[in-house]
């Protein structure tokens, strides 16, 4: 099973991103997301690269579903 999390995008560089969700960062590819990202959107991040841009009430949403889920804090 895989899980796609959306995380929030903090920075742009090239085909590159610097993304954040709970404290955590990573570094994600732009190259297949389906609408380019500006810095404070939300995507949804699999396998290192971002494939879909969110709606920040939907992303926040899921987020929200994600702790209640898991019982942590992700915000």
């Amino acid at each position: 099973m895989c899980l796609a999390v959306p995380m929030e995008v903090k920075s742009i560089v090239g085909d590159e991103a610097e993304v954040e969700v709970g404290g955590v960062k990573n570094k994600v590819r732009l190259d297949i997301i389906d609408e380019r990202p500006e810095v404070g959107d939300f995507v949804i991040v699999h396998a290192g690269f971002a494939i879909r841009r969110l709606d920040r009430e939907e992303a926040l949403e899921t987020l929200k579903l994600f702790e209640k889920g898991l019982n942590i804090e992700l915000t």
